[in-house]
């Protein structure tokens, strides 16, 4: 699916979705990936939902986002409290959600320049 929003060029946003992929800006990406208004990172070790473990969210803390969307591929899953509770412990805001869904809630929250980080995996 496309997704169409005006952006001034300077943000990354996602651009497309589907079966294995998302689009930021329209570069296809096929593998988990973060996204951040700046950058675009395919450092994140995590691979499928069912092998996270607490040092997958805790790659997350020194980036310092206000909420972590989570898109847990094509259905909404939820991890277990324990693997993000240092997030919380930070103030950080976590919501998991399919990955369309947080494709979609990331591209409205940095259109309003919110400091928001959304986490795919595919």
């Amino acid at each position: 699916m496309a997704l169409h929003l005006l952006t001034d060029g300077n943000r990354n946003l996602f651009t497309g979705h589907g079966e294995g992929y998302v689009a930021i800006n329209d570069k296809r990406f096929e593998q988990a990936v973060v996204v951040m208004a700046g950058a675009v990172r395919t450092d994140w070790p995590a691979t499928d939902f069912a092998s996270l473990d607490a040092a997958h969210f805790n790659y997350f803390l020194e980036l310092k986002p206000d909420v972590l969307l989570f898109g847990t591929g094509a259905k909404q899953q939820f991890a277990r409290p324990e693997l993000y509770r240092e997030l919380i412990k930070a103030g950080i805001g976590i919501e998991f959600m399919n990955t369309p869904a947080a494709c979609r809630t990331y591209n409205i929250l940095a259109a309003e320049e919110r400091k928001v980080i959304a986490a795919v995996l595919l």
